[in-house]
Formats: C-alpha cells, structure tokens, sequence
C-alpha cells in the first residue's frame, strides 16, 4: 500500500472519529429543544458534554489539516467549491462555542435563553450540511480539466445530498439521545429512551434509502459489507434502547456511524472527489497527494501525536463517566 493510500485510510478514520464524537455532541444540542422541559433540564443536557464538546472538535481541526498537508488538491477543490456551506459550518461552530462558555455568565433569562438557542441552531445546522458535503464529495460534482470547481451553491442542493442530510441529522440526533439516557438519571433518561425508539425508526428508514442509493451508484462488495453492519447495527441499537441497556446502545449507534462513514470512503476510493463533468478530471488518491517525502514526514509525526492525543482524550471521558441529573444542578445555576 502507498502511502498515499495510508493518508486516505487516516483521513477517513479521522473524519469516522469526528462524526462519532461530534455526532452525539450536535444530538444533545439539538435536544436542548426536543428534550428539555425546564431550565434544570437543559442544564443537565448541557453538563454531560460540557467538559468533552471542544476536545470532540479537535478531530474536525486534526482533519482538515491532515487533509491540507496529504491532499493540498483535495483541500484547495474542497474549500473553494465548497466555500459557503463550509463558512456556515465554521460560523455555526464559532457561536456554538462561545454559547457554551457565555450561557451562564449573566442570571437573565432573557439571556440564557438566547444562547440556548443558539446553541440549538447551531447544533441543528452543521449536523446537516455536513451530510449534504459528504453526500456531494461521494456523488461527483462540476470540476474541470484544471480540477477546479465550476459549479454553484445551487449544484450542491441535489436530491442525494439533501438526503444525506437528513441522514446525519437524524443520525446524529438519534445518537445524542442514547448519548443522554446513558449519562442521566430520572425522569429525563426515560424520555430519551422514548424519545430515541421513535428517532431511530425514522432514522433507519432514511439511512437505508441513502446507502442503498449510494452503493447503487458506486458501491462495490465492500461498501456492501459496511452497509449491511451500519444496517444491523441501527437495529439492534434500537432493541438495545428499548431494553434500557444505553451502553450497549450507545456502542452500536456509534457503530452505525462509523459503518456508515467506511462506506461513503470506500465508495469514494481510489477518487477523492470526483468529477460529475468527466472521470478523468477527478482528484484521486494519487493525482491530488503531496509528495512521498511529505507524507512520510506526516506518518512520523502522526505516529508521534496521535496516541498522546487519544490517551488524553480517552482519560477525560473516563474522569466525567458519571451519570447526571436535575437533583446535581444547584438552583442558582438552573437560571
């Protein structure tokens, strides 16, 4: 294997960890909304991923620049094509953050409630553009013979994108609601569990659709594999849920993220992006990598980085495993 071929496998096991992390991130945003009763409440649901939300993001940062470094053609297509559904995503992930840290520093409801909402609409809309660019990455888009894109925002609103929009919204959503019955306590971790048996159906029917899509247009054995376990696995996640057996459930929503990832990148492969215009003007593995010299250097430093980074990361986890609830949320913070 060529180390180009490495990059492309680190790559989309870059992203896999990004949408696993930061899928049950966007979900609990979202559920500040769906979920959420009271003020306690959505204090409960910001709390359990509070001390992880900006270390998950890391992994979004860790591939875009490994992506940058890898494939300076797929970045430089990527970016440009995609500039403003890309520019919402990092202006959404900008407010996100600041709404976490700004939420609680003034008592007015008014206030609170505010960056609340912010932090719904800017969980919600990422979660869905990021299917929409995966969707349009996998599909094919306009890029000519200089492998630049010529297309518009318009071009990038297709039918199959959309889909795969509500695929990782859904998704997403689903995976962040197993995320809080498992962290929670009470009253709030059974109507998750209610809640995540009715978005599970839904999401099951969308995914399906999509991946079906998918590996008809440029699926292969593989990809066939990996979506039959995204498949099994959304089910027997379910039936975990409504056993009440969270962790398990958790496991297999995270599964059926990281299934459903491998396949869109095995679908992709050898292309990185392809072109809708002309196959020969897709970027590939190999007419868009650096040279071997620079990606040797990248596999020695990633070598270096990244298991600090996951032991890091792993023991954070570890240190706020504990399940939460209303009764730990003192009444001056449930304003």
């Amino acid at each position: 294997m060529e180390l180009h071929d490495v990059w492309f496998v680190l790559i989309a096991v870059l992203w896999t960890g990004y949408f696993f992390l930061e899928g049950f991130d966007f979900g609990v945003g979202i559920l500040t909304k769906l979920l959420a009763r009271d003020r306690p409440e959505k204090r409960v649901l910001i709390n359990t991923i509070g001390p992880v939300w900006d270390g998950n993001e890391v992994w979004l940062l860790t591939a875009g620049g490994a992506t940058f470094a890898a494939f300076p053609e797929w970045y430089a297509t990527l970016f440009s094509g995609f500039y403003l559904p890309l520019l919402i995503i990092l202006v959404c992930l900008i407010v996100r953050g600041v709404a976490f840290e700004y939420r609680a520093k003034r008592p007015e409801e008014q206030w609170q409630r505010n960056w609340e909402t912010a932090i719904f609409w800017t969980s919600l809309i990422p979660a869905f553009l990021w299917g929409v660019a995966f969707g349009n990455i996998v599909r094919g888009v306009k890029i000519d013979q200089h492998f630049e894109y010529v297309g518009n925002v318009g071009d990038l609103l297709n039918p199959y994108a959309l889909l795969g929009g509500l695929v990782t919204l859904t998704l997403f959503t689903f995976h962040g609601t197993v995320f809080v019955g498992l962290k929670t306590v009470g009253d709030i971790r059974e109507r998750a569990r209610k809640l995540a048996l009715k978005l599970g159906v839904v999401t099951a029917l969308l995914a399906l659709g999509f991946l079906l899509w998918t590996q008809a247009d440029s699926g292969d054995t593989a990809s066939l594999a990996a979506l039959i376990v995204a498949v099994a696995a959304l089910l027997v996640a379910l039936v975990m849920v409504n056993a009440g057996r969270e962790g398990w459930a958790f496991i297999l929503s995270g599964l059926t993220i990281v299934a459903a990832v491998a396949m869109l990148f095995l679908a992709l492969f050898p292309n990185v992006m392809p072109s809708s215009l002309n196959p020969d003007w897709s970027l590939t593995v190999t007419n868009a990598s650096s040279s071997p010299y620079t990606l040797k250097i990248m596999t020695w430093c990633a070598g270096i980085a990244t298991p600090i980074v996951l032991l890091y990361q792993s023991w954070t986890y570890w240190v706020f495993r504990k399940r939460i609830g209303t009764h730990h949320i003192a009444p001056d913070a449930a304003h």
